[in-house]
């Protein structure tokens, strides 16, 4: 059906009222539940752009550890890239990542820059996902245009941080814990001139037994949130052991207990559901949820966000998943690209939608490890939202 010009400027109006205020607890762009509702179907309002596979660093939790490399070439060009993306009016948030977005100064200056300078001048929030062990200069020469620094944090010691970034290099630094300084250096640095940054936990084995430390020292640092997630077992990390969920739910309660109240804490992904048959992990869901600073992201991934790759044009459901591309923007739009995967069988079986909780269901690593028996088109909410 058709939608009617007045309907599309009220759409309009809304997605531009999306774009505004301070990200918040109550105001995450990001979140695809923000736009539930404004259309028939759901909504392509973020894009994130894969600028690079080449990465200093070679971590084991890495979900894209086995495309990295040290040297690389395009296919396309940066104004093929602008020229799709300008075709999607829907958009609300634009995400840089890698790899490292700040791999080489060049980078930075042809492609990492311009992208988030492009993004903002359409009134985008905008994020970047960086290790942020870069010279402070390449962080400093676009922080106006960035309103999210997101970085992984995974280290309670120097010497884990030196193990775990270093796990698949070729070659370990005479002083493999140089770069955890100067990440510290640059947070502290980048807090200090008023930038939002969003360090990313993952609960794995590394850092489950630590997970209260780790939040202690994010929290030291300036970080206004931490982000937490389970690991994303592709790639490298698949090689790592996966926690079970009782393990997850025994590190999350220890870290809400022990949390800096001032910090946000952000479940970006969250494998706990208000629709489980399991009452604790009912409970733990609406727990968590009934903490001050506190929410759970419906995961964005399929549901309002695509990747695409700016060296190949290839478009996936999320860079870190087994799922192959999904489309090429050098072939078709986004539009086409996004109406085809909401109509796939894999995006109608773990798309699910209970208003009471306010949830979209499951991220699709979530469902291969830990329920891939489960129907989710079956299942709905036996606990509301608090």
């Amino acid at each position: 059906m058709a939608v009617s010009l007045g309907d599309a400027r009220l759409l309009h109006q809304r997605l531009a009222a999306l774009r505004e205020g301070a990200i918040a607890p109550d105001h995450d762009p990001w979140d695809p539940y923000t736009t539930v509702g404004l259309a028939a179907k759901p909504l392509l309002t973020s894009i994130e752009v894969t600028v690079t596979n080449q990465c200093n660093l070679r971590c084991e939790h890495c979900a894209v550890g086995e495309v990295l490399t040290y040297f690389e070439e395009r296919s396309i060009s940066l104004d093929t890239l602008l020229a799709r993306i300008d075709e999607v009016d829907t958009l609300v948030t634009f995400s840089v990542t890698g790899g490292e977005p700040t791999a080489s100064q060049k980078l930075v200056d042809e492609v990492t820059r311009p992208l988030l300078q492009y993004a903002k001048s359409r009134g985008l929030r905008t994020q970047i996902n960086t290790n942020l062990t870069q010279p402070l200069e390449r962080y400093e020469s676009f922080a106006e245009w960035v309103d999210v620094i997101h970085i992984s944090y995974n280290y309670p010691t120097p010497s884990e941080f030196a193990r775990i970034a270093y796990t698949y290099a070729e070659h370990k630094p005479k002083d493999p814990e140089a770069l955890l300084r100067r990440m510290e250096a640059n947070i502290e640095a980048l807090a200090k001139a008023g930038c939002f940054i969003s360090a990313e936990t993952l609960l794995t084995h590394a850092t489950l037994p630590y997970i209260d430390e780790i939040h202690a020292r994010i929290a030291e640092l300036g970080c206004l949130r931490h982000e937490i997630h389970p690991l994303y077992p592709s790639d490298f990390a698949a090689r790592m052991r996966l926690a079970s969920l009782d393990e997850l739910a025994a590190g999350i309660r220890r870290l809400l207990e022990k949390r800096d109240p001032n910090v946000w804490i952000l479940f970006g992904t969250f494998p706990f559901f208000p629709c489980s048959p399991d009452p604790e992990h009912r409970e733990l869901w609406r727990y968590v949820l009934s903490q001050p600073n506190t929410t759970i992201r419906n995961d964005p991934d399929g549901r309002n966000r695509l990747n695409v790759s700016s060296l190949t044009g290839d478009v996936l459901v999320a860079d870190f998943a087994s799922l192959g591309p999904i489309g090429n923007i050098t072939r078709e739009s986004f539009a086409h690209i996004w109406d085809r995967w909401l109509s796939s069988d894999l995006a109608r079986r773990y798309h699910c939608h209970c208003p009471a909780a306010r949830c979209l269901g499951p991220n699709l690593l979530v469902v291969e490890s830990y329920y891939q028996e489960v129907d989710w088109q079956a299942r709905k909410a036996l606990v509301s939202a608090p």
